[in-house]
């Protein structure tokens, strides 16, 4: 059954389109296996308390060419006063000094501004 390469949507044999995202259904076998992710090959560079922060970082270091995941502690379904929760900005081991001299130069940049 084809599949769209978008919202993984199965469609019948014989549809060549899918009808939500408007592009070419390819074989369920064409479509990229996952990519698993070995947590020892990954490296806390920045820990906040605001998952922004983590974020803007996160796009900013995108936007250079290293890679980054964010891991929040956070639960938004439980209201408490104060802010005990952690989120922690991750890359991989062999980006982690240009990541952490990238953020350095970021934070240094933010303050003298």
């Amino acid at each position: 059954m084809p599949v769209c390469p978008n919202c993984k949507y199965e469609y019948v044999e014989g549809i060549k389109l899918c009808a939500d995202c408007n592009v070419e259904l390819v074989d369920p076998s064409d479509l990229e296996k996952p990519v698993v992710l070995n947590e020892k090959d990954w490296v806390v560079v920045y820990s906040t308390d605001q998952e922004y922060k983590a974020e803007m970082l996160k796009d900013n270091l995108e936007s250079a060419g290293i890679e980054a995941n964010i891991l929040s502690q956070q639960d938004h379904n439980f209201p408490a006063p104060g802010n005990f929760s952690v989120v922690k900005l991750l890359v991989k081991k062999e980006d982690a000094d240009s990541a952490v001299a990238f953020i350095e130069d970021t934070n240094k940049e933010s303050k003298e501004e």
